[in-house]
């Protein structure tokens, strides 16, 4: 599976998940888990919070995939200086982190009922 989620995290995932077709969108899944942006703006500052609402135990989950890949992934910290970089605070780094892992995360559990498909000699795929 993906780096950083263990059994717990990925038993909260599953129990929050439920079945396939339960979000009819990716944006439905992050509003779910508490990690859909909220604009926050105010006078010439624009920005965004993280919702406070939703599923608690998944934004927990969330959060603890967060702080594992930030300090073990190369990529994901590559992806955090990126975003400090654009001007964004440690902390909107971080919301913007749980966003990218939760559409990761919808994308893998949506594609995990289909059948897979192999490539064959010609290059057309089929189904296993």
């Amino acid at each position: 599976m993906l780096q950083g989620i263990g059994p717990i995290s990925a038993a909260q995932i599953l129990i929050s998940w439920s079945h396939s077709g339960r979000f009819r969108s990716e944006a439905a899944f992050a509003a779910f888990a508490g990690v859909a942006p909220i604009p926050a703006s105010s006078g010439l500052t624009n920005r965004h919070r993280l919702n406070r609402s939703g599923d608690r135990q998944l934004n927990r989950a969330l959060h603890t995939i967060t702080l594992i890949r930030i300090r073990l992934d190369p990529i994901t910290r590559a992806y955090v200086a990126r975003r400090i970089s654009e001007g964004k605070t440690a902390r909107d780094a971080q919301r913007c982190l749980k966003r990218a892992i939760c559409r990761q995360l919808f994308k893998l559990l949506e594609r995990g009922d289909q059948p897979t498909r192999q490539i064959a000699a010609d290059g057309l795929p089929q189904a296993a």
